[in-house]
């Protein structure tokens, strides 16, 4: 099923802090999810807001899948997913409502678009 892509502009960063944490003020931009857990309390954000000695990953950027989605369609993710694990791309997959979110490493990000492309679907500027 071919779908239209969103690319997002700024580079984000996956933070692990803990399960009890209150979410945190930092945690502003165009894009922020923040996911609780028994073990944790999860932040992907903008790199720029998250502050100094909070344990992190950098170095991710951000697919958006043109929305909203249907919550009836089955297997949008998976399609995507094998994609670019066949290009040898990893992925941070992030599920809202309306869409669904990938994450790609910064240094994998234009190949993915690139893959993406070539598998059908539309990549916006």
């Amino acid at each position: 099923m071919p779908v239209t892509l969103v690319r997002l502009t700024e580079r984000y960063t996956a933070c692990r802090l803990p399960p009890d944490a209150a979410p945190p003020q930092w945690a502003r931009g165009e894009f922020v999810s923040i996911t609780r857990t028994p073990s944790e309390l999860s932040v992907f954000a903008p790199t720029a807001c998250v502050p100094q000695g909070v344990r992190a990953e950098s170095g991710w950027r951000l697919l958006a899948v043109k929305g909203p989605l249907a919550f009836e369609i089955v297997g949008l993710l998976a399609e995507l997913s094998s994609q670019l694990a066949a290009a040898n791309i990893s992925i941070f997959a992030i599920s809202t409502f309306d869409t669904d979110y990938i994450a790609t490493r910064d240094d994998d990000f234009e190949r993915a678009l690139e893959t993406l492309a070539a598998a059908g679907h539309t990549v916006d500027p």
